[in-house]
C-alpha cells in the first residue's frame, strides 16, 4: 500500500533494468528480481543497454562492466551525460579499489563485485530505491479524469476500466501530479519531490517518465489533454 511518495506499494512495481551478458547470471539475477515483484527488462551489450536507459522509464539499472559492443564504464558515463539520474548499481568480476573508484566517479551509484551473495545485492537494489522523500498523502479516495480512474488507496490505476500497469515511479509522479492538479510544476520540483533529488541538471529522467504516462493514459500522446507542456516551465496536470 502507498503511504507518500516513498514506500514501494504492493501494487505497483519498479522497473529495473539488468545488463548482462552472461545468460545463467542474467536468468538467476531476473528470477530473483521478479520473484520479489520487480518488473525486469533486460539487456545483453552495452549499445542495447544505453538505448533502452534512454527510452524507458526506469526505476534502477544493474549495470555488468565487461559487456559487448561498449562497456559498461561508458554506458553509465554516457547515461549520465545524458541527463538521467537513474540509480546505477554496477556488477563486475574485477576486484581491484581503481574500478570500484572509477565507477563511482562517472556516475554509478552502489558496486557489487562478482561473486556475490544474492542476499546482499536484493538488498544493495531496495537502498537505491529507497530514495524518494516521504509525504503525507494529500488525497484519498480515487481520482476521475476522462476515461482514466486513479485508485488512491489502492494504488489502482484504469483506464476505460482495463487496469494500466504503471511502475511505483510512474504512479507517484502520476499522484504529484493530482495532488497539484492545475499548478505549474517544474522539472526541479518533481526531480525533489518525487524522486528525492535537488540537483537541477538532470532533466530527461522527468521526461522519460512523462513521456511514458501519457503513452499509457493519453488517448492521443502527441496532443495530451491531462499532462501538459508548459514551455520553459515544466508540467501542468489537469483534471478535464
Amino acid at each position: 500500500m502507498v503511504s507518500g511518495y516513498s514506500e514501494r506499494a504492493e501494487c505497483m512495481h519498479d522497473n529495473v533494468l539488468l545488463v548482462e551478458d552472461e545468460e545463467a547470471l542474467r536468468m538467476t539475477v531476473g528470477d530473483r528480481l521478479r520473484n520479489e515483484g520487480y518488473m525486469v527488462e533486460y539487456a545483453t551489450n552495452g549499445d542495447d543497454a544505453f538505448e533502452k536507459a534512454t527510452l524507458l522509464p526506469l526505476d534502477l539499472i544493474i549495470l555488468d562492466i565487461m559487456l559487448p559492443r561498449r562497456d559498461g564504464f561508458s554506458v553509465c558515463r554516457d547515461i549520465r551525460q545524458a541527463g538521467l539520474i537513474t540509480p546505477i548499481l554496477m556488477l563486475t568480476a574485477r576486484g581491484q579499489t581503481a574500478d570500484k573508484v572509477n565507477g563511482l566517479k562517472i556516475g554509478a551509484d552502489d558496486y557489487v563485485t562478482k561473486p556475490f551473495d544474492m542476499q546482499e545485492l536484493m538488498a544493495r537494489v531496495e537502498a537505491l530505491l529507497r530514495r524518494a522523500p516521504s509525504r503525507p498523502a494529500a488525497q484519498v479516495g480515487s481520482v476521475q479524469f476522462g476515461s482514466v480512474r486513479v485508485d488512491l488507496r489502492g494504488t489502482e490505476v484504469t483506464r476505460d476500466g482495463k487496469p494500466v500497469n504503471l511502475s511505483a515511479r510512474e504512479f507517484q509522479l502520476l499522484r504529484y501530479f493530482t495532488d497539484h492538479a492545475g499548478t505549474t510544476l517544474s522539472r526541479d520540483e518533481l526531480l525533489k519531490e518525487v524522486w528525492g533529488y535537488s540537483a537541477d541538471t538532470f532533466t530527461r529522467t522527468v521526461d522519460v517518465h512523462v513521456a511514458s504516462l501519457r503513452q499509457k493514459l493519453e488517448s492521443d500522446p502527441k496532443q495530451p489533454k491531462f499532462i501538459l507542456t508548459v514551455q520553459g516551465l515544466g508540467y501542468k496536470f489537469k483534471l478535464s
